[in-house]
């Protein structure tokens, strides 16, 4: 049976330092008279259920975007796969859903129809968990994962320190939806000041 959205969750992913960005809160960085996270929202909410932020520090200062807030739950910010998690704890508490699809907010052109396509390579495949691709890259933080996963994430992240998420996916069937890179690649991040400018650019032609 095809999975119904509503038993998606939307992880937006914005519990990093943004070292590379200057620090501090990379996702309320402004691109086209809007903050990457208000993007985020605007490009998911329509293609899951609820959906949840993953932050780390006082939630307070996301209070007038209207989501709740989940921290890692893992110290020292131990990268993607402890946002991953965050989402699927989140998650397992609320009724009716058993599948989280997860979005770093730092990738401001990221597919309206992202969850659509990764449904189907999902359920095409046999697959447990789906990513996505373009130009050759897979992008394994865009991901579909089921909640059920949350146990075996966690043992991974804590009992045998597992950091990378595609060396958590490797031992899980793995489908993958690929997207063109052309003639903007939907993928593309912004870690630096500058590569938030070219994306603005790139993004109003």
């Amino acid at each position: 049976m095809p999975i119904p959205t509503d038993r998606i969750a939307g992880v937006l992913l914005a519990g990093g330092q943004a070292r590379r960005m200057g620090g501090g809160d990379k996702c309320l960085r402004s691109l086209g008279g809007e903050t990457l996270l208000a993007r985020a929202i605007r490009r998911l909410q329509d293609q899951v259920g609820p959906m949840v932020l993953n932050a780390n520090g006082d939630p307070a200062r996301f209070a007038g975007y209207g989501l709740p807030v989940a921290a890692d739950p893992v110290e020292g910010f131990a990268g993607p796969l402890a946002g991953v998690l965050a989402g699927l704890d989140w998650a397992a508490g609320q009724a009716g859903v058993d599948w989280i699809v997860t979005v770093p907010t730092d990738a401001p052109a990221f597919p309206e129809d992202l969850v659509a396509r990764l449904l189907a390579a999902l359920e095409g495949g046999g697959a447990e968990i789906a990513c996505a691709a373009s130009g050759g890259r897979h992008h394994p933080v865009f991901g579909l994962w089921p909640v059920a996963l949350r146990a075996a994430l966690r043992e991974a992240l804590i009992g045998r320190d597992v950091r990378k998420v595609d060396v958590f996916t490797a031992d899980y069937r793995l489908a993958v939806a690929d997207w063109p890179a052309e003639p903007i690649d939907p993928f593309l991040n912004v870690n630096r000041p500058e590569e938030l400018a070219e994306a603005e650019r790139l993004l109003a032609g």
